[in-house]
């Protein structure tokens, strides 16, 4: 897997805290952004000053937050001159976990948050395709790389991290936000391995082809379409789960 993401995907990451900080809610940002791929496995983080001021929250808060993601195992902290915390990216999470986690969302539930991220995905295309840049395409190939031997979780990291390039690329903090608060919401469970990793990059290709041609609409469809396949094998594998 590639390392770095664009500055406006790690940047909507670490953006202050938009009421007053708590330890849980930085926690949950940094976890986000471990699982995201948007910190890299053995990366360092920044201190927990300079945390704390882009969090716009107390070092007490932020060093409370670390504390809770050492008990995760997401990070840890070594000593000496070269010390800090650093990241422990999670392995690939035994099947029952994720199918004791998909069990506990009711059908309703899972089309629902779908709806919405269609809808928040399907515009990030649009407006990706509008305003991107040169230098956001080529990630956005980059990003299709990833999927073509990526396996267990390097493959929804690298689904995960596509539409999060997507949104990036949209020139929207407010639709990157969005994005990163619907993948924690979703992501974990929408973009499992449930298919096959060429078919997807076909659909990634697509999609940024569309982007690179500025061609909006097409951009939105594939998006949605793409969105679409992934919650429909989802719907699937969830109706099998509750199948005596």
């Amino acid at each position: 897997m590639r390392k770095g993401m664009s500055h406006s995907a790690r940047s909507a990451m670490f953006a202050p805290l938009g009421q007053v900080g708590r330890a849980e809610a930085v926690a949950a940002r940094l976890v986000d952004a471990i699982t995201l791929g948007l910190l890299a496995d053995q990366e360092q983080l920044p201190s927990e000053a300079d945390l704390a001021a882009q969090f716009g929250v107390s070092t007490v808060t932020v060093r409370e937050a670390l504390v809770a993601l050492r008990q995760q195992g997401l990070v840890e902290t070594r000593r000496g001159r070269s010390g800090g915390s650093f990241v422990r990216a999670p392995a690939d999470p035994p099947s029952d976990a994720w199918r004791s986690r998909l069990r506990e969302v009711s059908l309703s539930d899972l089309r629902d948050v779908g709806d919405h991220y269609l809808a928040i995905a399907g515009a990030a295309a649009k407006l990706a395709a509008e305003r991107s840049s040169p230098e956001d395409v080529a990630r956005l190939r980059l990003a299709t790389d990833d999927l073509r031997t990526a396996q267990g979780i390097d493959f929804t990291r690298a689904e995960r991290q596509f539409h999060l390039e997507v949104a990036a690329a949209a020139q929207s903090p407010r639709l990157t936000h969005e994005e990163v608060h619907l993948q924690s919401e979703l992501g974990g469970l929408l973009w499992l391995p449930l298919g096959p990793a060429a078919h997807s990059c076909e659909e990634h290709a697509a999609i940024t082809a569309a982007i690179s041609s500025a061609d909006g609409d097409l951009a939105r469809k594939l998006t949605e379409e793409h969105i679409l396949s992934a919650l429909d094998r989802l719907a699937d594998v969830h109706l099998g789960l509750l199948t005596p």
